[in-house]
């Protein structure tokens, strides 16, 4: 799960540093680097209706991976990598050569730096950083990064900029210079095995994210969007070309001052079946990087509570055995078809001053097949899964449907959606 934790500059990486300090030599400045089409480039932004926008196909699943992931070449000449994308976490980092210590992939498809170092004194250090200043001796000294995740893995590095060649709705394609880190320790604890992808796109409401970069320039608005099928396909979109001009349910994000970075939603009540169980007043995190659904004990308990009486008398009984998720019920299955007809909708109902929206979960999004047939719940105990008192609403919740966050008019919103029909656009990276 990417529920970011902290960020840090420190001191402690000194000795990281030199080791690779031999593929760092040198500063990088950051002005320098912009390519002539670019170094005066601040177009305005589009007029509503002929906005701009980057699509990236997804593919991964919610069992037995975990994520979904997006492909983008960076560098030049340019190479490919694929990305976890993540709108709970800002910083967009990648596996690095220099050396690299924890990497699942090898050097031959890690990243390598070439002197584009990003010095302390960059304005995305700070933009890294905010609302804290960098912490470093000497203005000319690399910008570290080291990023903490929900379950326990994290990533040590330092900024570096590349040249990501982008192409956009209106048929434009630039090579687009964008700061992320280049990751040269990487720890998982496990026990699950960590994401097969070279790094994490960092979606959220941080000004290092991708997007606000891209925003900076000018060349897209603050928005984004994606939509994953149960079937292993999606799409994601950076910016407000896709947004649809109705039947979109939206709601707008919480202004918390103590969690700038995250898409926090709320007050919301859980309804089961359409009635109240009477839980209000929720405060939900909407976060990509998680695969499922994670609430304070308190929730959980009623949900889990709420399940198992409606269960009694039906053929399910539980599979104690399969240790695939904390609760399972015996198989063997071929498809959540075959048993979604015991389970009973979620919704999470939004009221605010000046409307009230659902977030309608069927059976099909809160459960999985294991890989013993057996079927289990994707809803978790987030005090035991050490994500504190978040409710956080992951990927297995947003199946289905487009979700669109939306940083300009802070907002979220979300739609049902047959997300095979958009992998049919001719915009596609």
């Amino acid at each position: 799960m990417n529920v970011e934790m902290k960020i840090t500059s420190s001191t402690t990486m000194v000795f990281l540093f030199l080791v690779m300090s031999a593929n760092f030599p040198g500063t990088f400045s950051y002005t320098k680097q912009i390519p002539t089409k670019l170094n005066s480039f601040q177009l305005p932004l589009p007029k509503s209706g002929a906005a701009s926008s980057v699509f990236l196909r997804a593919l991964g699943s919610i069992y037995p991976l975990g994520y979904f992931a997006v492909n983008l070449t960076v560098g030049k000449p340019p190479k490919l990598f694929d990305f976890d994308f993540d709108t709970g976490s800002d910083l967009t980092w990648v596996q690095c050569d220099a050396p690299c210590t924890g990497c699942t992939k090898p050097p031959e498809k890690q990243y390598k730096p070439h002197k584009n170092i990003v010095p302390c004194s960059n304005p995305r250090c700070a933009a890294l950083h905010w609302p804290n200043p960098p912490r470093c001796k000497h203005p000319n000294d690399q910008c570290d990064y080291e990023i903490e995740y929900g379950d326990g893995g994290s990533s040590i590095g330092a900024l570096v900029t590349d040249l990501f060649p982008l192409r956009f709705s209106n048929g434009s394609v630039f090579n687009v210079p964008l700061t992320f880190g280049c990751g040269y320790n990487q720890h998982n604890p496990g026990p699950l095995s960590p994401p097969d992808t070279a790094g994490v796109l960092g979606l959220g409401r941080g000004r290092i994210s991708i997007v606000s970069q891209l925003r900076e320039y000018g060349l897209i608005r603050n928005v984004i969007g994606h939509c994953i099928g149960q079937n292993g396909r999606g799409v994601l979109f950076l910016g407000d070309g896709k947004v649809p001009s109705s039947g979109v349910a939206w709601t707008p994000m919480l202004q918390n001052s103590a969690d700038l970075k995250h898409y926090i939603l709320g007050p919301a009540e859980l309804l089961y079946s359409g009635k109240s169980c009477g839980l209000k007043d929720l405060t939900l995190i909407f976060d990509s990087g998680a695969s499922y659904a994670y609430f304070t004990s308190r929730v959980y308990q009623e949900i889990v509570s709420l399940i198992m009486r409606d269960l009694i008398g039906t053929p399910l009984k539980l599979a104690p055995d399969d240790k695939t998720l904390p609760i399972c019920w015996r198989g063997p299955f071929k498809a959540l078809g075959q048993v979604t007809e015991y389970f009973k909708p979620l919704a999470l109902s939004f009221t605010n001053r000046r409307n009230s929206v659902r977030l309608d979960v069927p059976p099909e999004a809160y459960l999985v097949i294991s890989g013993r047939k057996n079927v289990c719940l994707g809803i978790l105990n987030g005090s035991e899964a050490e994500v504190g008192e978040n409710n956080i609403i992951g990927e297995i919740f947003m199946q289905d449907k487009m979700v669109i966050y939306d940083n300009e008019k802070q907002r979220i919103g979300w739609k049902p959606e047959d997300c095979n029909t958009l992998l049919s656009l001719n915009h596609f990276i």
